[in-house]
C-alpha cells in the first residue's frame, strides 16, 4: 500500500518535467523564427548587361590576311631565320639521340654522384633504373647537354623555341635528391 503514492509521486514528477521539457523546446523554436523572420540577406543587384553591338569589317587600306604574296614573304622570312639559328640546330639534329633524351627532365632524379676514373659521374634514378651520366651526355627532350656536374647538380644546357619560335639556349639543373628512409 505505500508503494502506490511512491508510484503515483514518480509519475506526477515525470509529467511535470516533460512539460517543463515542452515550454523550452517551444521557447527555442519560438526565438528561431524570430532571428530568421529578422535575418534580411543584403544582395546587391547585378547590372543589366551591355547589348552587343556588331561591328562591321572594313579593308581600309590594310594587308589583306589571305593575299599570297603576304605567305611567301612570311616563307622567306622564316627560311632566312632558319639560316642564322641552323648552327645552333644542325649538330644536334645530325647526332644520334641518347636514351635518356626520350624522358622528360621531371621523370628524373640525380641520386648520387661520384668520381670514375678521374671524370666526375652522376647517378640518375629513372623509375626503378640506376644510370651513369657524364660531361657531354644528354638529358630530357630538350637537347639538354651535360656542361658541369656538381656533388650535388647537374647543370645542362638546353635548346628549346621562344615565344615567337626562335631556338635559344637555356640552363637548367637537376638537383640531389635526398632519399628518405
Amino acid at each position: 500500500m505505500h508503494q502506490r503514492p511512491l508510484i503515483l509521486a514518480l509519475g506526477l514528477s515525470v509529467v511535470l518535467l516533460g512539460a517543463c521539457a515542452d515550454t523550452e523546446q517551444e521557447e527555442l523554436q519560438q526565438w528561431m523564427a524570430q532571428q530568421r523572420a529578422q535575418a534580411r540577406p543584403r544582395v546587391t543587384p547585378i547590372a543589366e548587361p551591355k547589348q552587343f553591338q556588331p561591328q562591321t569589317y572594313t579593308v581600309d587600306g590594310g594587308v589583306d590576311p589571305f593575299d599570297p604574296g603576304k605567305l611567301t614573304q612570311a616563307l622567306r622570312r622564316d627560311a632566312a631565320q632558319q639560316g642564322g639559328r641552323a648552327g645552333l640546330m644542325q649538330s644536334e639534329l645530325n647526332r644520334r639521340k641518347e636514351p635518356l633524351e626520350a624522358l622528360p627532365l621531371d621523370a628524373m632524379a640525380m641520386v648520387g654522384s661520384l668520381q670514375k676514373q678521374g671524370q666526375p659521374t652522376a647517378l640518375v634514378k629513372v623509375d626503378r633504373l640506376l644510370y651513369q651520366v657524364r660531361v657531354g651526355n644528354y638529358l630530357g627532350q630538350n637537347y639538354g647537354k651535360i656542361i658541369r656536374i656538381t656533388e650535388n647538380s647537374i647543370q645542362l644546357r638546353e635548346i628549346i623555341q621562344d615565344v615567337t619560335g626562335e631556338w635559344i639556349e637555356r640552363n637548367t639543373e637537376l638537383v640531389l635528391q635526398e632519399t628518405q628512409k
